[in-house]
């Protein structure tokens, strides 16, 4: 069994700065020594971090999972973010036929199977919507859980399972025979008033995909779905930080105003993501268009990001004033514990060795994933 040994002149564990580190890596996962025990180390130059984690991930590369659902689809995703830092993916499919559904599924069952890096599950963001808070997902496909798909969330062999889902068009026995089914529910592209969304939480689900988007919002007379994700301790939120579909002082306002460790950064990333490509074919006839940093349908809503979790992490440090530490922890310790991955999203003696070299700038420079680098 090969063993590893790395020095960091600073390294992040999840929760302190430390200096002048001696790690090994063996079998996959980090163990700490002393300079005494070292052999042959290979000197990593910047801030040693754990891997991020993503679990909105619709493409990366040029690849799309509603275009095209296969190993190969993942891995080029993989690929692609990997070399922004992130080490864990929840690729995404979007409101789509049943027959894509299927074949998705099958594709990420092979995936967990073989022990595909970086993959660690499946995220279903739709079909069962709210037609008023659709964004840019085809209207044609939203429609009500049948049994075709009960049978995709109920198999065993998925990994992690997450169902994004409007509260107000889903039965909530439906919703609880979901969490049966061991699915992580979450509300997003929902029209729900607070009681709905407040009596799904109560149910079970933990989750809000893509906080502010797609989602009734917090007024005088009305919490809506912000302000039930807001009030509830128990529950996670997904963050788009792209300077587009979050205002920074909105953004800013939720990460004070939720529990500590309950606010996740998001990319919603789209096939551009690690490419110069400025389009894509997308729903109904439509084309994705890339202005800049920025993603829009033909038909003019946003339409996913391009955004990677590296930038993510330095907008929430640049741009909304969130220190180092914390903003850290909302792309690697917070998206572990809402998947309940104990073994991730630190770099604590036995977790997993997935992490990633920052420079000064915060760019990535190397990443590593189950201790092989990218």
């Amino acid at each position: 069994m090969t063993t590893q040994c790395y020095f960091a002149p600073k390294l992040f564990d999840g929760e302190n700065f430390k200096q002048d580190v001696f790690f090994t890596v063996e079998a996959g996962q980090i163990q700490y020594i002393t300079e005494s025990q070292a052999i042959n180390v290979e000197k990593l130059s910047g801030l040693v971090a754990p891997g991020f984690i993503d679990v909105q991930v619709n493409g990366g590369g040029g690849a799309f999972f509603n275009a095209e659902q296969s190993t190969a689809c993942l891995a080029t995703m993989v690929s692609a973010h990997s070399q922004f830092g992130s080490t864990g993916l929840m690729p995404t499919l979007i409101t789509d036929r049943i027959e894509v559904m299927q074949q998705a599924a099958e594709a990420t069952a092979e995936a967990i199977a073989s022990k595909q890096q970086g993959v660690l599950g499946i995220h279903f963001e739709g079909p069962h919507l709210s037609h008023p808070k659709k964004g840019t997902h085809s209207e044609k496909f939203i429609r009500p859980i049948s049994e075709e798909e009960f049978a995709i969330y109920g198999r065993q062999d998925l990994g992690i399972k997450m169902v994004t889902l409007a509260p107000e068009t889903v039965p909530l026995g439906d919703i609880e025979r979901l969490l049966s089914l061991g699915v992580k529910v979450c509300i997003g592209h929902s029209n729900a008033d607070y009681d709905t969304a407040n009596a799904a939480l109560n149910a079970g689900v933990d989750g809000f995909t893509h906080l502010f988007n797609a989602m009734s919002p917090f007024t005088s007379r009305e919490p809506g779905v912000v302000g039930a994700a807001l009030w509830h301790d128990n529950s996670w939120c997904g963050l788009i930080v792209d300077g587009h579909h979050v205002h920074p002082l909105s953004a800013q306002l939720a990460i004070r105003t939720k529990q500590r460790g309950k606010v996740m950064l998001v990319t919603d990333a789209m096939p551009p993501v690690g490419t110069d490509d400025t389009e894509f074919d997308f729903f109904d006839g439509r084309k994705v268009i890339r202005t800049g940093d920025r993603l829009n349908s033909t038909t003019g809503e946003l339409a996913g990001s391009v955004l990677d979790m590296a930038s993510a992490v330095r907008n929430t440090v640049n741009t909304l004033n969130i220190s180092l530490a914390e903003s850290l922890r909302m792309a690697a310790l917070y998206p572990a514990q809402y998947l309940g991955l104990s073994q991730k999203g630190h770099l604590r003696a036995g977790a997993d060795a997935d992490f990633v070299v920052l420079d000064n700038e915060l760019y990535v420079s190397q990443t590593y994933i189950g201790g092989q680098k990218r």
